[in-house]
């Protein structure tokens, strides 16, 4: 189910679903949202920390329930990643997602939250967050790219097509071939850490998108050997990779574990913990031309007014 582009003035809900945010970081972000023409409402939980939380579970639940029950509220913003979206899973009211249809934006630990929305039949956006992203220096690239999504939309018969790290190529993570399929995924962590509870993602006959940060090798192979060993991997139709940073990169197993399925594969993309960072539509239905180095879309995600 899509939603509407963002207009001038629209009220944008930003929240703390996960982890806390630093106090010099928030002083930033209302000039964020005033820059490109938005309202802003910060929630308590952006202004709160209980250790590695960004407040107790009730308070983040709170949050996120006002801003699906405001109708004032056109999109939800996560205020950055760390832990603790998934700990809310079973508390949020998942009619009130499908009645409140609020566009959602976010990745690394709320891909949670994706899962969720995707599972309701809503798209959502992978895409940087304020306080980890777009309040840094030299992040102004994707600030731009993002807002400009918001606002023109993103419909069915676009085609995304970024440019892609040529480095992924040269490491042998292509593979050849198209597929269509449900784009679903986001972090690694999480889409391991999702499987066997009601909100892992359906992967049969998806395109699964997988990112990660700060994971050696050996990590990396064992959140892939779960996926494989859940039969994850061999569901999937095709496979878009995003960027693995923070660590040394495991091309040689991504290659070992992904490409060798023979599947369509497209590494390399501008989504996820390095930079650039592009934003992504999850749950919605895409055409993967991994040759192209291109995602058609065959839904819907923000229409333009």
């Amino acid at each position: 189910m899509s939603f509407r582009a963002l207009q001038p003035g629209d009220l944008v809900a930003v929240l703390a679903p996960a982890g806390p945010a630093r106090p010099e970081a928030l002083q930033a972000i209302e000039p964020l949202y005033a820059r490109q023409g938005y309202r802003l409402r910060l929630y308590p939980s952006c202004r709160a920390e209980d250790g590695y939380l960004a407040g107790p579970d009730a308070l983040r639940l709170a949050d996120l329930h006002a801003a699906l029950a405001d109708d004032a509220v056109a999109a939800i913003h996560c205020l950055r990643g760390g832990y603790g979206a998934m700990r809310l899973l079973d508390g949020i009211d998942a009619a009130l997602v499908r009645r409140a249809r609020k566009l959602l934006i976010g990745y690394s630990d709320i891909t949670a939250l994706h899962a969720l929305w995707c599972r309701e039949g809503l798209a959502s956006l992978h895409a940087p967050m304020p306080a980890s992203d777009l309040v840094k220096p030299g992040r102004e690239d994707d600030e731009t790219a993002l807002f400009a999504l918001l606002r023109q939309g993103l419909r069915a018969g676009d085609v995304l097509a970024p440019a892609l790290d040529p480095a992924t190529r040269a490491a042998g993570l292509h593979v050849g071939g198209r597929a269509q399929g449900r784009l679903v995924g986001g972090n690694l962590s999480l889409v391991a850490a999702l499987l066997g509870t009601p909100w892992a993602w359906d992967a049969a006959g998806a395109i699964l998108f997988l990112e990660d940060v700060g994971e050696e090798p050996y990590r990396v192979d064992r959140l892939l050997t779960q996926l494989r060993l859940a039969g994850v991997l061999g569901a999937a139709a095709g496979f878009v990779l995003g960027s693995f940073t923070e660590q040394e990169p495991p091309a040689a197993l991504l290659r070992e574990m992904l490409a060798t399925l023979g599947k369509p594969l497209l590494a390399g993309w501008p989504s996820g913990h390095g930079t650039p960072h592009r934003p992504l539509p999850l749950g919605v239905r895409v055409a993967l031309d991994a040759d192209a180095g291109t995602l058609r879309l065959c839904e819907d995600v923000l229409r333009a007014k």
